[in-house]
C-alpha cells in the first residue's frame, strides 16, 4: 500500500491516522487553527522578505491578496494588488 508520503513507512502512517481518529473534535479544530497561524506566518515572512520597507498595513493587504479573491481584496482595502504589482 502507498503512503501519503513518500518518507514514511506504511505502518507509522497506520499509527498516525488511529492516533488522528483517535482525537476529539476541538483538538483536530486547535491542531488546524495552529496550523492555520504557522502558514499565515510563513507567509509574512515571505512578504516581508520581498518587501522589506513595507509598512504592516501594507504587509496585511498583500497576505490577504494571498488568500482572497481580488474582488473582495478591493472592496475590504481599497487596494488592488495587480495594480501595486503584486
Amino acid at each position: 500500500m502507498k503512503t501519503q508520503s513518500s518518507d514514511t513507512s506504511p505502518a507509522a502512517e497506520a499509527v498516525l491516522i488511529q492516533l488522528a481518529r483517535e482525537l476529539p473534535p476541538h483538538r483536530k479544530l486547535e491542531i488546524a487553527f495552529s496550523m492555520t497561524n504557522t502558514v499565515r506566518q510563513l507567509a509574512r515572512a515571505g512578504l516581508r522578505s520581498r518587501y522589506p520597507e513595507a509598512p504592516k498595513e501594507e504587509i496585511d493587504r498583500r497576505l490577504a491578496a494571498l488568500v482572497l479573491p481580488r474582488p473582495l481584496v478591493l472592496a475590504a482595502y481599497g487596494w488592488d494588488p495587480e495594480a501595486e504589482g503584486f
